[in-house]
């Protein structure tokens, strides 16, 4: 048996459509997923929409289950909260790193469950919360460090959430946003405008895919202190200030992504069940900054990737699609 579903498509330098897909029947093994919401990963899913993936970068950018090749046209996404209809899960709520769709087959091993202690509505930040896991796991924070995330945007946040528990730290989110104060004070942890940032950082995580950004980490760094960056920049090209007093201070910039486990004795699945664990904590839901419904992403994902609509992370829910069809 073969059923409909209807799938959101990146096509072109800012073009996007809905269409229809013909779903397989589920073999054993597999799970068809009944869409609740996904989320939009704003900073990704923008460089996709605009094209901006280098073509070097083709294979590493490819989403677990993206149909398509960049640049276009492409089934792109990897925040999906889904009900299991068929298989051995069904009626279990799971996390899927699954584009924005409908509905879905695919093994049973690609899905997580998500806690009974988890919204499904905020269960969507499990991958980002999981990025903001690997990230820490490379930083390897100490009890007391002076800390700093610079670019307060869904990563960023993200990082700060889950740091803003760590034992003895001074956490201080740094975003040229004045909005962003008000996220800072609900997860917990400071606040600063680039210009008035507390320095002598220990540790400091970039993620605002700016160069300013990455300026600003590097200057608010103690001696032998270290950027972790985050950022995506996509195809720019990005100037780094190794002069002044880059090599006196013995600084370190090390590169954190998602793509590989930060720790040998933990495994992807380990990874993605202990951020699913970690959002059952309510602070969570500052992340969560807009909803719309499915059938609004073509025209909402525009306006998320100029800015005209700001973010962190943009719900889409599904519960309208499901009860016209």
């Amino acid at each position: 048996m073969t059923r409909q579903a209807r799938a959101f498509w990146f096509n072109g330098s800012g073009k996007s459509e809905i269409r229809s897909v013909t779903l397989p029947a589920s073999a054993e093994g597999e799970a068809l997923v009944r869409t609740l919401f996904t989320g939009v990963s704003r900073g990704t899913e923008a460089l996709v929409f605009r094209g901006e993936v280098p073509e070097n970068q083709y294979e590493v950018m490819r989403a677990p289950f993206q149909e398509g090749d960049f640049p276009w046209p492409v089934k792109y996404g990897y925040l999906n909260v889904g009900v299991v209809e068929t298989g051995r899960l069904t009626g279990r709520t799971v996390f899927c790193l699954y584009p924005h769709q409908t509905h879905y087959v695919v093994p049973e091993s690609a899905l997580t469950l998500v806690p009974d202690t988890v919204p499904p509505e905020r269960a969507v930040l499990a991958g980002t919360v999981e990025t903001a896991v690997n990230a820490v796991w490379d930083a390897k924070p100490l009890i007391g460090d002076r800390i700093a995330v610079v670019g307060g945007g869904m990563v960023g946040a993200s990082v700060a959430a889950v740091l803003a528990k760590f034992p003895g730290a001074r956490v201080q989110l740094v975003d040229a946003d004045p909005g962003r104060a008000a996220i800072a004070d609900r997860l917990g942890v400071g606040f600063a405008d680039p210009k008035a940032a507390l320095g002598s950082c220990d540790l400091v995580v970039h993620a605002s895919a700016s160069e300013a950004g990455l300026e600003t980490a590097l200057g608010l760094l103690a001696p032998e202190g270290t950027v972790i960056e985050l950022s995506w920049y996509g195809d720019r090209r990005i100037s780094v200030p190794l002069g002044e007093f880059f090599h006196s201070r013995r600084l370190t910039v090390r590169s954190s992504q998602v793509g590989t486990v930060a720790r040998p004795d933990r495994t992807y699945a380990d990874r993605m069940a202990l951020a699913l664990d970690l959002l059952a904590d309510p602070v969570f839901d500052t992340l969560v900054t807009g909803e719309s419904p499915f059938d609004e992403l073509p025209s909402v994902l525009p306006r998320l990737a100029s800015g005209e609509l700001p973010a962190l992370c943009h719900r889409i829910d599904y519960r309208r699609e499901h009860a016209s069809s």
